[in-house]
């Protein structure tokens, strides 16, 4: 008779610690504590436990830059979801769905992810975070194939979202910042992204969520860097010292690289350093990775350029 209780005591506190570490710490830290919940949701029977579990170890992941693991783990999670009609298999569905999509984004194939954010809006049924997760991620989809008018109605609607809600939402609000930031840098107005970047920065700060900050610094890095902003070196190096202490590489990777690039010409040495950790970084990445995928992402110019400098 104490089992029962004792189980999903254990399963709560499991789901509890990883979605802290996820969202408040080192995502790959959140890895392990993951696992046991969905091993142990499924021993018990808790199909619900087992997609919340699931969809909080593919964000884990995606976040610590393993984005093969996260494939293997969302994939199968949308695909439960579209051959199913339980409310909260659909759910976690379409939120996998939206962290697929952003991996694939991650590895420069905004069409793929195109494809799997609008799975997800249909797997969302009207649950408004999984619709805010879909029409973000087509807004930063169409930023990535240059579509300015695409990624601004998409982002209308999740502002719309986003303003319905007055308590809550941080990571939303945060996202949507990002998303702001990207599409004033696709209509050139570098300004108005390095805004909406520190904005986000001061949300993700109050919401004390490191890796949303690091992600937040390297928007504003990008944005200062294209505005001719001297304070771009020194924000990209607090994105990559962040990154690298929640060994978020996604990130890491991105603002190393930058802050190499931008150096290259007035600090050799710490332009050698970074350009190292950016590749490092990389191949880390690239190595977690199914063949067809590494070998199409490390072909990529930015990242051939990278690891051939």
């Amino acid at each position: 008779m104490t089992e029962q209780p004792a189980a999903a005591e254990q399963l709560a506190a499991l789901l509890a610690a990883g979605e802290r570490a996820a969202f408040h710490g080192p995502p790959g830290a959140a890895v392990a504590e993951l696992e046991k919940a969905v091993v142990l949701a499924q021993k018990s029977g808790r199909r619900a436990e087992v997609t919340a579990a699931a969809w909080l170890l593919g964000v884990a992941l995606s976040a610590a830059g393993r984005y093969g693991g996260a494939l293997r783990v969302l994939t199968p999670l949308v695909e439960a979801g579209e051959n199913s009609t339980a409310v909260e298999t659909r759910l976690f569905a379409a939120f996998a769905a939206a962290t697929a999509a952003s991996v694939h984004r991650g590895l420069g194939r905004h069409p793929a992810a195109t494809v799997l954010d609008q799975r997800g809006l249909a797997l969302a049924d009207g649950q408004a975070e999984a619709e805010f997760d879909a029409h973000l991620g087509l807004a930063s989809d169409a930023v990535g194939q240059q579509d300015l008018d695409a990624a601004r109605a998409s982002y209308g609607r999740a502002e719309e979202l986003v303003a319905a809600h007055d308590d809550g939402w941080w990571r939303q609000r945060v996202r949507l910042e990002w998303a702001r930031a990207e599409l004033a840098l696709l209509a050139e107005d570098p300004d108005e992204a390095a805004v909406a970047a520190a904005s986000s920065v001061e949300q993700a700060e109050s919401a004390r969520a490191p890796r949303h900050v690091a992600k937040g610094l390297l928007f504003q890095g990008v944005a200062e860097l294209s505005a001719g902003n001297p304070e771009a070196p020194g924000t990209l190096r607090r994105a990559a010292t962040l990154a690298e202490g929640l060994a978020a590489l996604p990130v890491v990777w991105q603002a190393r690289a930058l802050l190499g690039a931008l150096l290259a010409g007035a600090a050799v040495e710490e332009s050698a350093r970074s350009l190292a950790a950016a590749r490092s970084a990389v191949l880390t990445m690239a190595a977690d990775l199914p063949p067809d995928l590494r070998e199409e992402w490390l072909a990529r110019p930015n990242v051939s350029a990278l690891l051939e400098g």
